[in-house]
């Protein structure tokens, strides 16, 4: 059977949140995220981001969390700016088009946004009230290219939106693989006091199911609920969520998972960086895009599976290798014996 290197979440869950599942498995408990476990995993969260005053919303996916947020907090006129690589713009199948809000989506070959991005479509946006009103910037940490944001580059980015009265999201679908990169000086505390919304993702590190919707911004608070009721995303047995999102925050299972997956990856890396390998962008978390050529990738794909992200041109292409918390040494030593081999 071969190895994927396709995505963060071909597994299963971690062992201790199995365990936990079964252990509390016939405990009776209340509905609807009222239970002992969604509350104490939600005043955890509130613990790392030290925000008592957050409120946080369990909910079962990335794409659910980020149509509920985005489609909750617009008017009908408003709509999102996001980078051209945005996850909300290219792989949710128009879910945020389909609740009538528009994404204003800017070129960026690194995945991220900066203030120098988003003023022109304000200011070509001034046409009242003939055009829709940008109201909310979606980001991603780590980005959809393995990037991340640095406590510099988010400061500007929210000083920005607060100068121009607009809503900053970020998406975290992998965002303790964004927190844990070795070159990151972001932190969740700093996350949850720079962000309007964010989520944590739990899906792509180590849960069966599940992002933690953490709203910073209280007049956005009001009310929420209703939306999230509203949008089918209120699991009557809530406890499924709040059980793993205990096991993840507590004794910081949620980032030591994230940053072996970030190890694993700069592992295979930094093997290719040594044959002279180059890569469609730079980046230090679990997803990393080398280019190789055809006959290569070929060789690879005998044992491994993985996609091929990008043409390059006839002889070579970039594919996309992602790691995940349970990618264990022998997969990774196996690929870099192929790379080290053929290069």
């Amino acid at each position: 059977m071969k190895f994927s290197f396709k995505n963060d979440y071909s597994e299963g869950c971690h062992p201790n949140i199995l365990q936990a599942l079964l252990q509390h498995n016939l405990d009776q408990q209340a509905g609807y995220g009222e239970d002992e476990y969604s509350l104490q995993a939600k005043e955890l969260i509130k613990e790392k981001i030290k925000n008592p005053n957050s409120e946080v919303y369990l909910v079962s996916g990335g794409t659910q969390a980020n149509l509920i947020v985005i489609s909750s907090i617009l008017r009908p006129y408003q709509c999102t700016v996001s980078a051209s690589t945005g996850h909300i713009l290219n792989n949710e199948t128009g879910a945020i088009e389909a609740t009538g809000h528009k994404i204003l989506g800017i070129e960026k070959e690194d995945g991220k946004l900066t203030p120098e991005d988003i003023a022109p479509v304000l200011e070509s946006h001034r046409n009242i009230p003939h055009q829709v009103m940008p109201k909310l910037v979606y980001i991603s940490n780590s980005t959809e290219l393995g990037t991340i944001y640095t406590l510099k580059e988010l400061e500007e980015l929210s000083n920005f939106c607060k100068e121009n009265n607009l809503y900053l999201f970020m998406d975290g679908a992998r965002m303790g693989h964004g927190l844990t990169s070795e070159i990151s000086d972001l932190t969740l505390e700093k996350v949850a006091e720079l962000t309007d919304i964010f989520y944590l993702g739990g899906t792509k590190n180590g849960a069966l199911i599940g992002e933690a919707i953490v709203i910073n911004n209280q007049e956005l608070q009001q009310d929420f609920a209703f939306n999230i009721k509203q949008k089918g995303a209120l699991l009557a047995k809530g406890r499924l969520l709040g059980i793993q999102f205990l096991e993840l925050m507590k004794n910081d299972l949620y980032f030591d998972l994230a940053k072996h997956a970030n190890q694993q990856a700069m592992k295979i890396k930094n093997a290719m960086k040594e044959k002279g390998v180059l890569f469609l962008s730079d980046t230090y978390t679990n997803q990393i895009f080398p280019i190789l050529s055809n006959d290569l990738i070929g060789k690879l794909s005998e044992k491994f599976e993985f996609y091929v992200w990008k043409k390059i041109n006839e002889n070579f292409s970039a594919i996309r290798l992602i790691t995940s918390w349970n990618t264990g040494e022998e997969p990774v030593n196996d690929f870099i014996e192929i790379i080290k081999k053929e290069l």
